[in-house]
């Protein structure tokens, strides 16, 4: 079976399930409560990001799970903001998106060409985004664990880049 026809065969069975579920949702009684879109609908953001990665898997196409990771992880975090009312937090949780492109990158490494490569340049995506996370979010009030010693997140990724650097020189 070719890339194309194997595409449409996945684009048509989610289509149907999607449109099944939503012609179920006018008849069947407390089906829609079920899906009460009012706290749920992140997690469309959160299905399409799968779609994503399910085409990344089954097409041969690893570029495709970069816009899966990320829309899934933004997703995701929308749906932790609305579940807890703290929205808030987008002050500093924005620093995550480079994480999730971090983790399309190694996915696509693992799916593709370069494994390794694709690995370093998304682990490195995600240490960063994991800093610049944790530094925001103690100096914008997010999380108090750091208290007055956030800049020494500053400080440790300064001398992460210097190494890096002096590494590579090597």
């Amino acid at each position: 079976m070719n890339r194309s026809s194997r595409s449409s065969i996945i684009g048509g069975v989610i289509l149907i399930v999607v449109g099944a579920g939503l012609l179920a949702g006018q008849f069947i009684p407390g089906w829609s409560e079920w899906f009460n879109m009012r706290y749920a609908w992140p997690l469309i953001i959160v299905a399409f990001g799968a779609l994503w990665l399910l085409l990344a898997f089954t097409t041969g196409k690893p570029e495709f799970a970069m816009p899966g990771a990320i829309f899934g992880g933004i997703g995701g975090l929308l749906y932790w903001q609305n579940a807890t009312g703290h929205w808030a937090s987008w002050a500093y949780a924005w620093t995550l998106i480079p994480g999730f492109a971090g983790v399309g990158t190694i996915l696509m490494g693992l799916l593709g060409k370069e494994p390794m490569k694709n690995f370093r340049a998304g682990a490195w995506l995600v240490f960063i985004s994991a800093v610049l996370f944790a530094i925001f979010g103690a100096f914008l009030g997010g999380m108090n664990y750091l208290g007055a010693y956030w800049p020494l997140l500053l400080i440790v990724l300064g001398v992460v880049l210097l190494a890096r650097n002096f590494w590579q020189a090597r």
